[in-house]
């Protein structure tokens, strides 16, 4: 290791950027890699400097702690503790003998390749959202809830007139405030959870008071704005022709089956829809990370199970910024202390860690009352597409499992073609495995995102490799 230690962060959220912060405040040299035009992460998107933006803060939360955040690291580069890599996306970290070289492909194209060499890696990647299908989701105008609130946060624009948010979980209510806070009319709030889910965990979730008010912030937008709230409600069939022009909605019953006398069909020309988040866990399966539950498997220091690498955030598992921003923290000190052959003190991050703990038990509470209805894949219609980059329709997935004996994904994918496109299965992978019956196992893919071959030929080349 050299006597100057090196931490490269990929991912410049919350937690990335929490890392960084807390590892330059301890005279480590930091480089922060990541793929936007500018920090902030999904949570903290930004708009282009060009829309010329007075007021980025109406569509953002905790804008206080995005400031600190913003401005710590405005200081560490100037200072030349931290380097920040914008439009750097990363396929590979590469393990080497004492070190590690991260592969970045640069600019919007990802064609030209750029490789770093670091001692240590800290992984922030983040989430991506769950995505499942049903009749009419493949419609213009049926969009992501997370693509609908990054719509607005880097790009100011406004998916549609007439929008219905729809699916499972917390996002939901920000997409809908925000929505209805830039002019959009929002014909209903559809949420599959039922609320009586919530009652065994009521102790953990009223003991967070900033949770609750937060969450009555949003009830009382939400009354403001005049939004129809159905609970314990799915959506069945988006409409149209050459894009979307009405949604079916209906109640579930307490088993999580759709109750047919109930539909009722909502004009809309939007439809935002979200079923909840995954971690992105590409670059620490590839590196020999344990994967526990989803998400990267990490100890009390947030160091994982590869020695030099530290996993934070929504990469460890889904619970929001706060949570980022704890594991940030504790794993920046610790990087800090371990790169220095130091034994790191854990009580120097106490409160983070007791921060850490009481958010771990809230969202788990809150993961368990907003499970996906059981019975969901009974509304996916055998000629509706599952797999969009192979076009491989429900029926196809039913009968590899059914005729064919498919036990698994993988056999499933063999028979089908599901999940061999562009996205190599991250989009359609939840609903892939639930059509068969199981569970979704890790992907194990050798890069994060998609190479040039060309890239992948020059890769290792003597010069291509740059110190941090």
């Amino acid at each position: 290791m050299s006597p100057d230690p090196h931490l490269a962060v990929v991912g410049a959220g919350p937690a990335g950027l929490a890392a960084a912060l807390a590892a330059a405040d301890r005279g480590l040299r930091v480089t922060v890699i990541d793929s936007a035009a500018e920090a902030g992460g999904q949570f903290y998107r930004q708009p282009a400097q060009g829309l010329g933006a007075r007021r980025p803060q109406a569509l953002h939360h905790q804008w206080r702690t995005w400031e600190k955040l913003r401005d710590g690291l405005a200081a560490h580069i100037e200072a030349g503790r931290i380097t920040h890599l914008k439009d750097h996306h990363v396929w590979c970290v590469e393990r080497k003998p004492h070190a590690f070289i991260v592969h970045a492909l640069l600019g919007p194209e990802q064609q030209e390749p750029t490789a770093m060499r670091a001692d240590a890696v800290l992984l922030a990647t983040g989430g991506y959202e769950k995505v499942l299908p049903f009749p009419g989701w493949t419609l213009p105008g049926v969009i992501t809830a997370g693509g609908a609130q990054a719509m607005l946060k880097g790009g100011l624009v406004l998916p549609g007139r007439t929008a219905v948010v729809a699916g499972t979980g917390p996002l939901l209510l920000p997409v809908a405030v925000g929505l209805a806070a830039v002019g959009a009319k929002v014909a209903a709030l559809v949420e599959s959870a039922d609320p009586k889910a919530f009652v065994p965990h009521a102790a953990t979730l009223t003991a967070h008071v900033g949770k609750l008010a937060e969450a009555a912030q949003y009830a009382t937008a939400l009354l403001a704005h005049r939004i129809p709230i159905r609970a314990h409600h799915t959506v069945v069939a988006a409409h149209g022709t050459e894009r979307l022009e009405a949604v079916t909605v209906a109640a579930l019953d307490a088993d999580g089956r759709v109750r047919r006398d109930t539909e009722r069909r909502i004009p809309c020309d939007t439809l935002a829809v979200g079923n909840g988040l995954l971690p992105h866990t590409d670059l620490a399966e590839a590196l020999g990370c344990r994967i526990d539950r989803g998400g990267v498997a990490v100890d009390e220091e947030q160091r994982t199970d590869v020695p030099s690498v530290w996993a934070a955030g929504e990469t460890t598992g889904i619970g929001g910024s706060a949570l980022s921003l704890a594991e940030g923290h504790i794993a920046g000190r610790s990087a800090a202390a371990r790169l220095r052959n130091t034994l790191p003190d854990a009580g120097a991050w106490a409160a983070a860690a007791r921060a850490r703990s009481r958010l771990r038990r809230f969202f788990f509470a809150l993961d368990t009352g907003y499970a996906l209805p059981a019975h969901w894949t009974e509304q996916i219609t055998d000629d509706t597409v599952v797999c969009r980059c192979e076009e491989v329709p429900a029926s196809a997935i039913r009968e590899a499992v059914d005729e064919l004996g498919a036990g698994d994904v993988r056999t499933v994918k063999l028979l089908t073609r599901a999940g061999m496109g562009w996205c190599q299965g991250r989009m359609c992978g939840p609903a892939v495995a639930g059509l068969t019956g199981g569970e979704q196992p890790p992907a194990k893919r050798p890069f994060a995102c998609p190479v040039p071959l060309g890239v992948l030929a020059r890769a290792g080349e003597p010069g291509e490799t740059t110190q941090g």
